[in-house]
């Protein structure tokens, strides 16, 4: 088991924040906001072509990190990304692409890559599932000298995205861990928006349990590595991604309240994407820390 998957004492709490100016830039925007865990692109995500990272810039990186004593960083994938497409050329490149997010994580000192496992387009769930499994395996392989793994994230299902029912992730682990040494570089990320509005509640508490246990069964937490904490504009089962700030959606602060104290979930780092927008429009650390001290109240830490 690698080191970030270790549960920590108490969870670290953070968020997502751009790599503009540098990618020590994000540690210093982590630090500004008071994060303890930090997840960042190294990409534009909405591009296929990638600029190499320099190596000073990513021991810059390795260092602030190191200096801020940040307890997890994380990656997330480009959004072009999709294994399970029916389209053999966009899946190539996308089983390319997830080497390439693998490398670049590894040359920033980064364990995990979260990654959406794709989306089935006109293809039959079963076959999707099949695909996706297969390109993250692959894609594994490929860098089986690497140690920084892949998170598969739960999704919302919104259009054809797959992800939004633990089973068809479980299924996924199941390819992944029949090859020979790559169970350790596959785990799962929670999306707390993605998995209320594939139809999970979060709360009260015999709902929420009644979530996890339905987690472990087909998942198992143990493969539980991180959990992105974003509240929901949309309603339960509404199959829509969109997130919102802690407790200003139709998930509410007091299921934060239940997972940030939960003992299933002990330890385990949380990583903010509420939105970031002052009243001026513009991205402000208010918005974190706001969403942060939020998080340290309800786990009475404050």
């Amino acid at each position: 088991m690698p080191p970030a998957r270790l549960r920590h004492t108490p969870a670290p709490f953070g968020a997502h924040q751009s790599i503009a100016g540098g990618y020590a830039r994000a540690v210093d925007r982590a630090v500004e906001t008071g994060s303890e865990t930090l997840q960042i692109f190294t990409r534009n995500i909405n591009q296929w072509q990638t600029k190499p990272i320099d190596p000073a810039e990513a021991a810059a990186f390795r260092r602030a990190v190191k200096e801020a004593k940040l307890a997890f960083v994380v990656a997330h994938d480009s959004y072009l990304i999709n294994p399970a497409s029916a389209d053999k050329a966009l899946r190539a490149k996308s089983i390319a692409g997830l080497v390439e997010e693998l490398k670049r994580a590894e040359c920033l000192g980064i364990p995990w890559v979260v990654a959406h496992p794709g989306a089935a387009g006109e293809q039959t769930l079963k076959r999707a599932v099949a695909r996706a499994a297969a390109g993250i395996t692959e894609a594994l392989r490929q860098t089986a000298e690497l140690t920084a793994g892949i998170l598969i994230e739960t999704t919302a299902g919104q259009g054809s995205c797959l992800g939004a029912r633990f089973e068809e992730i479980g299924e996924m682990l199941e390819v992944i861990d029949a090859q020979p040494g790559l169970r350790k570089r596959a785990g799962v990320c929670l999306d707390t928006c993605h998995v209320f509005a594939a139809g999970y509640p979060l709360a009260p508490q015999a709902a929420l349990d009644e979530t996890l246990a339905a987690f472990d069964r087909t998942i198992g937490l143990d493969r539980l590595v991180c959990i992105h904490a974003n509240d929901s504009k949309k309603e339960l089962g509404s199959r829509v991604d969109r997130h919102e700030a802690l407790g200003k959606g139709k998930i509410g602060r007091e299921a934060f309240r239940l997972i940030v104290n939960h003992p299933r979930l002990a330890g385990i780092p949380l990583v903010l994407e509420t939105p970031k927008e002052g009243p001026d429009g513009k991205p402000t650390p208010a918005r974190d820390r706001a969403n942060l001290a939020i998080l340290r109240r309800l786990a009475g830490r404050a």
